[in-house]
């Protein structure tokens, strides 16, 4: 488990607006390590933790958009049935309380989650006492 800086981003629900953030990261030779996009009445939303966090930082102030960072955990899990169940069980037993999650995937064994918590550091208690295995 560790703490990363996610930045969620305010698009126009528009064609290409997407691809046009995508590249001014790229530009900015930063990676997007895991993504989540939702849309609502009022646009697109694109939650994505991406490294290096200073620079994407600058590339999107640069590029003129709206985003708020915020520092979420990233947890690895084991990608068989029960393994987010298992997370959320012990968080929730320690009273804390996962405001959401998304994930990277993997074709292997493991996969990425992203999690936005209530206590950052009570939950990076739990987490760090979970064993990976069964």
């Amino acid at each position: 488990m560790q703490e990363a800086t996610q930045f969620c981003v305010g698009l126009s629900n528009e064609k290409g607006a997407l691809a046009r953030l995508c590249g001014l990261l790229r530009e900015a030779n930063v990676n997007i390590e895991a993504l989540f996009v939702s849309d609502d009445e009022d646009g697109v939303w694109v939650n994505m933790v991406a490294t290096p966090p200073e620079e994407a930082d600058q590339a999107l102030r640069s590029g003129g958009y709206r985003f708020v960072p915020e520092t979420v955990l990233v947890v690895q899990a084991q990608s068989r049935p029960g393994g987010l169940e298992r997370i959320a069980a012990e968080l929730s037993e320690a009273g804390v309380n996962i405001q959401y999650v998304y994930g990277s995937g993997s074709l292997g064994s493991a996969f990425m989650l992203v999690l936005s918590v209530d206590d950052s550091m009570r939950a990076g208690e739990v987490l760090a006492a979970v064993p990976q295995s069964p």
